[in-house]
């Protein structure tokens, strides 16, 4: 996410573009990266629970050879909006504040279980992190959030309080005594934004005020809050010291393996690099190692990109979004971009020598979340475009040449993007939001893609040094040193043919796998050249080809596959972290003094057959503890009891969930923090059926007998304003229908509901009239009448 000036595209003679061959050695360590969403990524079957459905299509990204999934942000927002509204660092969908507990991917144990289940498919987690800014400070009605002593920024209406629910100090009020009381981890007060007595400046890009409250990293930037309740010291470098911390927090609870840092160009150099750092080498079993993968979205000029690499010491790359200029220009050029001097467009910096390991540290991208914002009718089909959000021009999916356009972005140097979008057709199936991930009627894939993926991965690409071969206006050819080449094509209706130099030795026998050229071959010659035929963007060539070409030698079949891999994920038991909230996980929580009660670390979603390792780390080796794994219905299936480190296995009999907790062993023991850490394997494949396993229907037997309710406030009320407050006996997923007097829906909206009174705001669009309506929750039988004025 990104708001600001940039520099449009820049022409570059041929002659800019001249061979380019990174020290003839070829670039190894590199991914195929999908970006798991869209901006306002949302399925019906799976409310609240995108977590859920990315688990689900995990299969389905293996069998196409994604090597990672860039997740979305999932700390918690003020709202369950996309995620980049971030609110608390330590809430990943498991506390009850602002009124929900879910996140837009889902509660904790959903996400915790997604990163598990991609890994068992063999796919790397990318964590979306926002760092350059909170928002939502206050309670669900924003009380407590204004510190009227803040300095005005004339953007944020000086609501720079956060405080956060924990173990100790759930949510029991929504006023600001109440807020400003909480003890979560991570407090922040206005003096960790900008501007404050520390950095006086809200000029420039690391000091303006685009999103708001920006955060402060200098050194300077700390201090009280005038209105707190709860209001611990601060000290010098508050929000880098405490970033720092919570990233390494949040590495070994959700085991992710690389980062997508938002927007680094808003904050300073030194607190990236300083992050980087320790999430690659301070992290202790979690850290990443100087090859992890990590990029940064820096909008700018290709030399201001690789500035901000070399600022951070080569420990990350960026989008290219120079290159990104160049492939906007072969779709709006309409053909008549000059295709030859598009990789000059690229970043300077792409690959670094990590070790003797070269790194592709630069991503290539055709379209991502900021730069696509379609408008859509009811059911999701693209309309039109909201071209004012869009951070760069977007490139239509339907494009013919959006092929061409991503068989460039696969051949050069780096690890290239894959957009939802792009990939998947979600724009004209009229199921954008109700479609199953599992369905390929559904959720249909754009063979194009999946056929250049196959070919980028089967005929390794990036195992082969990069050499461009010929540039013509119309025809790019490139070459992959004895691994491929691909030939790019932006005209609309004629083929290109033309013969280039080529590192396979003289007779090797190359065929298309595109497929456009059908069955035919070429031979190397003995000179070492050979001819090139690539098909116009039209998609009369065969298999409906658009654009490109792929030449390798005969023979190679699928041959790229990513060995399942376990996941590894740590939860500390602390006052400050959780929330004992009757509507939360009640996860969390020290070991009480005095007391064997238990406390719940988390939960864990394992694989029949494959062993679980658990183990409990406390702060006083001293004391006798014990660690569990409890079963879904409560039985004890494994435990370990002593002092010092705890470590414990467990060979589970069936696909399931599994409670990890810890307790004192003694009553007389005093209360401490302790960690637990599990080390297990998901099932690669999970059934619809497991996915919904909290939605459960009760009938009005069960309903009176638990006590459900349905309330509504204000009533009569405004049309634009339903607050509901709904009382379940258990967690499980609602859908809130809305009814006329005709009995015509007019509103329909699902919801996550917990144990206890869940409340939410119903999200109605458009003004309704006056009259009486209906409201119905059918799963618990509920029903009550609605006097809109």
């Amino acid at each position: 996410m990104y708001t600001g000036t940039h520099s449009w595209w820049r022409k570059l003679t041929l002659a800019a573009a001249a061979l380019l061959v990174l020290g003839g050695q070829p670039a190894k360590a590199q991914k195929v990266i999908l970006q798991g969403y869209w901006w306002d990524y949302w399925n019906s079957n799976y409310p609240n629970g995108w977590a859920n459905y990315i688990a689900l299509l995990a299969p389905r990204l293996k069998a196409m050879g994604i090597d990672a999934v860039w997740l979305p942000p999932s700390i918690k927002n003020g709202n369950q909006g996309n995620g980049y509204s971030p609110f608390d660092n330590y809430d990943l969908g498991d506390k009850y504040q602002k009124g929900f507990t879910a996140t837009r991917l889902g509660t904790k144990d959903e996400l915790l279980r997604a990163v598990a289940v991609l890994h068992a498919n063999g796919i790397e987690v990318v964590q979306d992190i926002v760092l350059n800014h909170n928002d939502g400070a206050g309670s669900q009605t924003g009380a407590g959030g204004q510190d009227p002593a803040a300095w005005e920024d004339y953007s944020t209406s000086k609501y720079k309080n956060f405080r956060y629910v924990s173990y100790s100090k759930p949510a029991s009020a929504e006023d600001a005594a109440n807020y400003l009381a909480r003890n979560g981890r991570f407090s922040k007060n206005w003096q960790n934004f900008n501007p404050n007595p520390g950095n006086n400046s809200t000029s420039g890009d690391w000091n303006a005020v685009y999103f708001g409250p920006d955060v402060s990293y200098y050194n300077g930037s700390y201090g009280q809050s005038s209105n707190a309740a709860y209001n611990p010291v601060q000290g010098a470098d508050y929000m880098r010291n405490g970033v720092r911390d919570w990233l390494v927090w949040y590495k070994k609870q959700e085991g992710f393996d690389g980062v997508r840092m938002d927007a680094v160009k808003h904050f300073p150099d030194f607190a990236s690099e300083d992050f980087l750092y320790n999430l690659q080498s301070n992290a202790g079993w979690a850290s990443g190692g100087a090859t992890m993968f990590a990029v940064g979205e820096w909008v700018g000029s290709s030399g201001q990109m690789d500035g901000w690499v070399a600022n951070v010491q080569n420990r990350a790359g960026t989008f290219d979004f120079s290159l990104r200029n160049g492939l906007y220009s072969i779709v709006s050029g309409g053909g008549n971009f000059d295709l030859g001097s598009l990789p000059g467009y690229q970043q300077g910096t792409r690959v670094v020598n990590i070790n003797g390991t070269y790194v592709h540290r630069t991503v290539p991208f055709v379209n991502n979340h900021d730069t696509f914002r379609p408008t859509t009718d009811a059911n999701g089909n693209y309309t039109g475009w909201n071209t004012g959000s869009e951070l760069a021009p977007h490139i239509d999916p339907f494009d013919p040449r959006l092929s061409a356009a991503y068989a460039a972005a696969l051949a050069v140097d780096g690890s290239p993007q894959i957009f939802f979008e792009d990939l998947f057709n979600v724009g004209s199936t009229s199921k954008r939001y109700s479609h199953l991930p599992t369905s390929t009627t559904d959720l249909p894939v754009r063979d194009d893609l999946n056929n250049l993926i196959w070919c980028h991965q089967n005929l390794h690409f990036k195992d082969g040094a990069y050499k461009v071969r010929y540039q013509a206006a119309d025809h790019l050819v490139i070459e992959r040193s004895t691994k491929a080449i691909i030939g790019i094509n932006d005209n609309y209706s004629a083929w290109q043919n033309n013969t280039v130099s080529c590192d396979f030795a003289p007779g090797t026998v190359l065929k298309d796998y595109s497929g456009a050229n059908g069955t035919a071959t070429v031979t190397v010659s003995a000179s070492q050249t050979v001819s090139i035929n690539t098909p116009p963007c039209n998609g009369t060539a065969s298999g409906g080809r658009r654009g490109y070409s792929v030449w390798a030698p005969t023979g190679i079949g699928t041959n790229y596959t990513r060995a399942a891999m376990a996941t590894t994920q740590e939860w500390e038991l602390a006052d400050d972290l959780g929330d004992s909230h009757a509507s939360s996980l009640k996860q969390g929580g020290q070991l009480p003094a005095s007391s064997t009660a238990y406390r719940t670390a988390g939960r864990i979603y394992v694989a029949s057959g494959k062993t679980v390792t658990y183990n409990l780390f406390p702060t006083d080796a001293t004391r006798s503890l014990t660690v569990e794994v409890v079963s879904s219905t409560g039985t004890i299936l494994s435990s370990k009891t002593g002092t010092g480190n705890l470590n414990g296995t467990y060979a589970p009999t069936a696909d399931g969930w599994l409670t990890l907790r810890a307790k004192n062993a003694s009553t007389t023991n005093p209360a401490q923090r302790a960690f637990v850490k599990a080390i297990y394997t998901a099932p690669a494949v999970l059934n619809t059926t497991a996915m919904r396993e909290t939605t459960v229907t009760a009938t009005a037997k069960e309903t009176a007998a638990l006590g459900a309710d349905l309330a509504v406030y204000p009533n009569p009320t405004a049309s634009d304003r339903i607050d509901v407050v709904i009382q379940s006996p258990k967690e499980m997923t609602a859908t809130l229908h809305l009814i006329d007097l005709l009995g015509r829906p007019v509103h329909e909206q699902s919801m996550r509901l917990y144990p206890g009174s869940t409340e939410q705001r119903l999200s109605v669009t458009r003004t309704l009239p006056a009259g009486v309506y209906q409201l119905t929750v059918p799963e618990l039988n509920l029903s009550r009448k609605v006097v809109v004025k």
